[in-house]
């Protein structure tokens, strides 16, 4: 849902928030098992096969945060849900109360795709992909405000409501 404020405009985003990751969740779990084997292996089998369970379980700890962080770094950049406040260059992403302030560089680009908007910088690496508007004239009415364009009567459709 988009509303028009002084300086640019308010957006509701209504898409999906991105799916946890299952198979990491599995391999946490089967992490926390582990952690159970090692304490029964440390109590009922000899030093070295204890030492080797706990050094399995090291390096399946170092895997786990790896694939972590991976995961989190593919994801970065990707706003689909939130509230997003748009002004001239400049986005301000609230989702649940952790906000992200996003300034645009005089070279990043902005550009459509299909009811998407992407940010890419001057060679063409996407730093932002927005999803989750309610129409087409939403995302239009965005791309204009960030490129510090006035709005016209084709990016917005004013809806009265009768309360």
């Amino acid at each position: 849902m988009l509303k028009l404020t002084d300086d640019g405009a308010k957006i509701t985003l209504q898409g999906q928030p991105a799916a946890g990751d299952k198979g990491l969740f599995w391999f946490g779990a089967a992490l926390l098992v582990g952690a159970v084997v090692v304490a029964l292996a440390m109590s009922l089998l000899s030093e070295r096969l204890a030492i080797g369970a706990l050094a399995l379980l090291i390096i399946g700890s170092f895997i786990f945060n790896q694939k972590r962080q991976q995961r989190k770094k593919a994801m970065t950049g990707i706003i689909s849900n939130g509230i997003l406040w748009v002004r001239d260059g400049e986005l301000v992403h609230d989702n649940q109360g952790k906000r992200e302030h996003i300034h645009l560089l005089e070279n990043d680009k902005v550009t459509l795709d299909g009811e998407q908007l992407q940010i890419v910088d001057a060679d063409n690496q996407r730093k932002y992909h927005i999803s989750g508007f309610d129409s087409l004239q939403e995302v239009q009415a965005t791309k204009a405000i960030l490129q510090g364009q006035a709005l016209s009567k084709r990016h917005v459709n004013i809806k009265m409501n009768s309360d």
